[in-house]
């Protein structure tokens, strides 16, 4: 129904499939996910939720179709797979707002590095990334139904863009990429069209990265994380503006406070 009048047309709707993670032979989560770039899917998912501490501990990735979807095979160090058994879960992925890979109060506030000030990040690269964003979102334009996230330069050039319809999924792809790419997380920044949870903060400080700007809201509970990492968090970044809420001395501008605080640009 277009302007009051019933009309036929073709549309595009984006595909959303469980992705069974299965570590050496072991289910250990099904997320609904898109089915695209699940090497790097998996390989992210294992070093944001800690399941493995660097890529070298992966030995490899297969991706099988099922009729009842797809499965990850992940092979990844015995340590690691010890680790991984003393924690293990039951998971019933969804694009919602659960918390991966924990089945306990005591697993949700983990222990994190501290950052170190990103050399070279400014509010000139947060806007160049920001004006270029739009035109890698190339499934959000065939079906207005995904989230992009993307590793960029300190001068706002966007080197890794990932889509899914999970904003965590699309996440922890640019993480695995980054790690295939063996991308110095120091070196720049993360950019999420979504809006920054707790969860996703998270994710962003395990892979070491120093700054996270989210084109939409953040919650409490992620300005809390992203201030105690270090860690310089963005949100409601649009076109020229956005509010620094985290560290807004790391922007590299002039007459910035050196305390965390909200500072609106």
């Amino acid at each position: 129904m277009r302007a009051g009048e019933m009309t036929e047309v073709d549309d595009q709707v984006v595909d959303e499939v469980p992705v069974a993670l299965v570590y050496n032979g072991i289910s250990h989560a099904v997320m609904m996910a898109t089915p695209a770039d699940l090497e790097d899917f998996a390989l992210g998912f294992s070093l944001s939720e800690e399941i493995i501490a660097g890529p070298g501990q992966c030995y490899g990735i297969d991706v099988e179709r099922t009729a009842g979807g797809i499965a990850v095979q992940i092979e990844i160090a015995a340590g690691a797979f010890m680790a991984l058994k003393e924690r293990r879960r039951s998971l019933t992925g969804r694009t919602g707002c659960g918390l991966c890979g924990v089945d306990s109060l005591d697993q949700v506030c983990r222990t994190l590095p501290t950052l170190a000030k990103a050399a070279g990040f400014h509010v000139d690269g947060v806007r160049r990334a920001l004006r270029a964003i739009g035109a890698e979102q190339k499934l959000t334009k065939l079906t207005g139904a995904a989230h992009a996230a993307a590793w960029c330069g300190m001068d706002g050039t966007l080197h890794i863009v990932r889509e899914d319809v999970g904003r965590h999924n699309a996440l922890d792809k640019v993480i695995g990429a980054m790690a295939r790419a063996r991308v110095a997380p120091g070196t720049g920044f993360l950019l999420i069209t979504s809006r920054v949870s707790f969860e996703m903060a998270q994710k962003a400080a395990v892979a070491g990265v120093p700054a996270l700007v989210g084109m939409s809201a953040p919650t409490l509970a992620a300005v809390e994380l992203a201030d105690k990492a270090g860690m310089t968090l963005l949100a409601f970044a649009r076109g020229n503006d956005f509010v620094c809420y985290t560290h807004a001395d790391r922007l590299g501008l002039d007459g910035v406070p050196g305390s965390a605080g909200n500072e609106r640009q």
